[in-house]
This record gives C-alpha cells, sequence and structure tokens, in this order.
C-alpha cells in the first residue's frame, strides 16, 4: 500500500504543477492584448491552458481524496481539511464566478466587428481578472498547507 501511495504523492505533486501551473498565468494571456486579433487569440491560448487546469484540478482532488482514504487519520489533520475545503471553493468558482463573468466577455469577442477592443471590454475583463486572482490566492493558501501542514 505504501507503494501506490507514494504513487498517488507523486501524481498528485505531478498535477499541481501541471494543473495549476498554467492557471496563475491565465489572468497574464488576457492582458496583453492591444488589437481585438490579440484579445481573441489570447482568449483562445486560455482557453487551452485552461484544459491543463481542468485535468490537473481534477487530478489534485481525486489523488488527494484517495490519499485521504488510505491515511484516514489526514481526515484529522486541520491542514489537510482546510485544503480541501479551499479547493472544493475554488472549483465551485468556475461555474459560480468564473464562468459568469466569462459569458459576456466571449460573446463580445464574437460579435464585435473592427481591430479596436471596446471599452466595455475593460471593465468585464477587470471583474474576471479579479476573480481569477481571488482563485489564485486559494490556490497559493492551500499549497502553502500542503507544504508547512501547519495544523
Amino acid at each position: 500500500m505504501d507503494v501506490v501511495y507514494k504513487g498517488l504523492v507523486f501524481i498528485h505533486i505531478f498535477s499541481a504543477i501541471l494543473g495549476l501551473g498554467p492557471g496563475f498565468i491565465l489572468t497574464t494571456v488576457g492582458m496583453s492584448a492591444n488589437t481585438m486579433t490579440e484579445l481573441r487569440h489570447s482568449y483562445a491560448l486560455r482557453h487551452r491552458l485552461h484544459i491543463f487546469v481542468m485535468i490537473g484540478g481534477i487530478l489534485l482532488l481525486a489523488t488527494g481524496l484517495l490519499m485521504g482514504v488510505i491515511h484516514p487519520y489526514l481526515f484529522k489533520m486541520g491542514w489537510y481539511v482546510t485544503s480541501l475545503m479551499l479547493f472544493l471553493v475554488s472549483l465551485a468558482m468556475g461555474p459560480f464566478a468564473l464562468k459568469p463573468k466569462s459569458k459576456p466577455i466571449k460573446a463580445l469577442l464574437e460579435s464585435h466587428q473592427g481591430d479596436d477592443i471596446p471599452a466595455e471590454y475593460y471593465p468585464l475583463a477587470k471583474a474576471l481578472f479579479r476573480a481569477e486572482h481571488i482563485e489564485n490566492t486559494i490556490f497559493l493558501i492551500v499549497i502553502t498547507l500542503m507544504i508547512l501542514k501547519p495544523f
């Protein structure tokens, strides 16, 4: 069982790197555009990167829970339970915070004519990026808890 647990830890850490790493740069990809063509391209890149984030997130949750099943004492550890709760909050942010903020941007990208970025994009992007920064902060807290195991 120890080999299985170590394998899960490996997958868990690898998933954090491959899944969460791209998530930390999603905001910067969207902020670098100067024209509508660049903006559309940056959102296409964001979409591709988000696939890694989703796969990594699913693997993180699955391996984390499996490690808890193998070692049930983890469910009594404050850092583990707190990390799990924060991770679930961050996962819930996708459909409840990020998707509603992304929809108007997606519609704008599809409907806008011309290569200038319309003024209405900026407040929409600011709201989306704020939510992404909150989510990234939650992920940084989870990573810190996983490393330090403070309680």
